[in-house]
């Protein structure tokens, strides 16, 4: 078990802030929301009923578009474009290892599955992690307009305004401010990181070059 943990540390830290963070989430937004619900009259919600919400989904897949849709750039701006002296950009001027075509590689018995299939099935797996990115982000960008029309509409109800369509939902600028202020923020910090990489390490990480790398030098 203890080999199993460390051998699979990073996911299971990140998962385990995953469910941290989005418990607390959980926990304050239906606080907040039940607040908001006894200030106009209404009654308050529980943990489970908050669930429930549009706000909660609008809320927790705002959010997770925007992540999945900065990964699905990040992968396939990645495979075209480079920043020389950063680490996050693949090396210029010599062929990667990522670039090689897996058609021409040994056949082990390590070898993924799809590869010794070839075919088809091999170029679907060629794009397959960019191809599930975007998939959940289509995904999570659905359920954020679902979520945000049920949420627009209780608020025009209580408001003695008209309801709307998902589709009129979608042609609110409510809607795009809420999507637009989330993706401008992960492409900024990609920026940041690409480009503070370049001259700015942190020794251990795969994520920076070695210390005493020169800041010309691009990629791990």
């Amino acid at each position: 078990m203890g080999k199993w943990a460390k051998e699979h540390g990073l996911l299971l830290a990140n998962l385990a802030l995953f469910l941290m963070f989005f418990g607390g989430m959980i926990i304050s937004g239906a606080a907040a929301y039940s607040e908001d619900q006894t200030a106009h009259g209404e009654p308050a919600v529980s943990i489970l009923g908050y669930l429930a919400t549009g706000q909660f989904v609008e809320a927790t897949f705002e959010n997770w578009e925007s992540e999945f849709l900065q990964m699905a750039m990040y992968v396939i701006l990645t495979v075209f474009l480079f920043q020389k002296g950063s680490s996050e950009s693949k090396p210029m001027g010599r062929t990667a290892p990522q670039d090689q075509d897996p058609r021409d590689a040994r056949i082990k018995h390590s070898t993924p599955w799809p590869v010794k299939r070839g075919g088809v099935v091999l170029k679907l797996y060629e794009h397959s992690l960019s191809a599930l990115l975007l998939v959940l982000f289509l995904a999570s960008f659905s359920l954020h307009a679902l979520g945000g029309t049920e949420e627009y509409n209780q608020e025009q109800q209580s408001h003695g305004q008209p309801t709307v369509t998902l589709l009129g939902y979608l042609a609110t600028s409510r809607f795009w401010f809420e999507s637009f202020q989330n993706w401008q923020s992960e492409f900024l910090a990609v920026a940041v990181l690409v480009g503070a990489s370049v001259y700015l390490r942190e020794k251990g990480s795969p994520e920076s070059k070695p210390v005493a790398e020169p800041h010309y030098e691009t990629g791990a």
